[in-house]
């Protein structure tokens, strides 16, 4: 594990486990929720890269350049791939001090990504929170399909609130696979602030996010700002003491629908951040 610590910010890492957070606390209160000790389930984790695509592809088919492809399932109970692969790699450590670290992942291409790439996650600790970069590199020597997300977890209470603004909202079929675009207050009114405790299951992409959200929390307010990331996937689950609000480059299925997922040309690069702020 690695520990950060600066300006009543402490940030711990777990590498060996998808390159996850395991906790991000704020004068020893949970910003995310923590890790379970011993965890072994990126799942459990408080955060997790989403490299290279984001959320589902229909049972992992689709075509690129003009060939098929067909992934294989990488998650119990899911008719989907989900989530990319990093998430289930152990990345390696690069430079690290008292404020920031950068982690490393590479990928020779396999059967679950038929592409060679590198991935990296940086993550900087200042007086008003976190700041993490992902990217991608294609290291294959043809075009490659590329998405990135985070996907942190965020304590959840009868009196915590999301506010944030979107175009519209994805609706999902029994397979949570996006089916039509509808009023982005179809599940929830969001604009005006709505309770991220639900009695109905919420797995759905909004487009046209704006790139900010707030979170009122008994700990405080929350501001999570995404940088490239024009989806906010919001995961509320019934009953459960947590929620996930994903910055995500793509919508799900993203190789199927138009205009497709971001090629990467030999060599290329695409990069989204991610910052959680308190106020």
């Amino acid at each position: 594990m690695i520990m950060l610590d600066h300006a009543g910010w402490g940030l711990a890492l777990l590498p060996e486990l998808g390159g996850a957070i395991s906790s991000l606390r704020h004068d020893g209160r949970d910003v995310l929720r923590p890790t379970p000790a011993g965890a072994r389930d990126p799942l459990e984790a408080a955060c997790f890269p989403l490299v290279p695509y984001a959320n589902r592809i229909a049972h992992g088919r689709f075509a690129f350049d003009g060939q098929d492809y067909h992934l294989p399932l990488n998650a119990d109970g899911q008719p989907h791939p989900l989530h990319g692969v990093g998430w289930q790699r152990a990345w390696e450590v690069g430079a690290v001090d008292l404020e920031s670290a950068t982690l490393h992942h590479r990928q020779a291409a396999d059967v679950d990504w038929p592409w060679s790439y590198a991935a990296e996650q940086h993550f900087r600790l200042s007086e008003r929170g976190l700041q993490v970069t992902l990217s991608v590199t294609n290291r294959d020597p043809r075009p490659m399909p590329a998405g990135l997300g985070f996907h942190p977890y965020f304590p959840a209470s009868p009196d915590t609130r999301l506010t944030f603004d979107a175009e519209s909202v994805w609706l999902a079929d029994a397979e949570m696979l996006p089916t039509d675009p509808a009023e982005v207050a179809h599940l929830a009114d969001w604009s005006a602030g709505d309770a991220v405790q639900r009695t109905c299951l919420i797995d759905n992409a909004y487009a046209g996010w704006s790139g900010q959200a707030r979170i009122d929390a008994p700990f405080g307010t929350l501001h999570l700002t995404g940088e490239s990331t024009p989806y906010l996937h919001v995961f509320m689950l019934p009953g459960a003491d947590f929620f996930c609000a994903e910055p995500v480059s793509d919508m799900p299925d993203a190789p199927n629908r138009t205009p497709g997922m971001t090629a990467l040309a030999p060599g290329e690069t695409r990069q989204i951040g991610m910052a959680l702020t308190l106020s």
